[in-house]
């Protein structure tokens, strides 16, 4: 109960854009495996690598956005991605393997701060270890345009 109260007190205190941070999930560590596969993301956006980012799906793979159909396939993905580079942290709050399949649930940010986003990234392992995305879908935490 202190706890609920100490959170409604930073809210009244910080405003709501601040308070996310007291209700964002904790992060966790990843196997170094999975854990390469948000590196590698982060660094091929920020040099705004589109064909690098293609690259960490599987030739058929997917990214899901908000109100887009939709897109499969690395080319559409690298068309997707296509365009300036900008700096984006991932972090993950959940993951599971089993097999040759697995799953990241995370969220995400483009600064210093709280999350503005989520993610789920679905998982298959290749052949040699290397593990790559079968879908990239994400949800901003951010109010839509209306």
């Amino acid at each position: 109960m202190r706890l609920r109260i100490l959170a409604v007190g930073l809210v009244l205190v910080t405003g709501p854009g601040q308070a996310q941070e007291v209700d964002q999930e904790p992060s966790v560590e990843l196997p170094a495996a999975l854990a390469r596969v948000l590196t590698d993301y982060e660094a091929a956006w920020r040099r705004g690598d589109a064909a690098g980012l293609a690259r960490l799906f599987v030739e058929d793979g997917f990214v899901l956005s908000p109100r887009l159909p939709p897109i499969r396939g690395r080319g559409r993905i690298e068309e997707h991605y296509a365009g300036d580079g900008s700096t984006l942290l991932l972090r993950a709050i959940a993951y599971a393997t089993e097999g040759s399949v697995g799953y990241v649930i995370g969220g995400y940010r483009y600064r210093k701060g709280p999350d503005v986003g989520t993610f789920t990234l679905t998982l298959q392992r290749a052949p040699g270890g290397r593990w790559l995305i079968v879908s990239d879908m994400d949800s901003s935490d951010r109010p839509r345009a209306r």
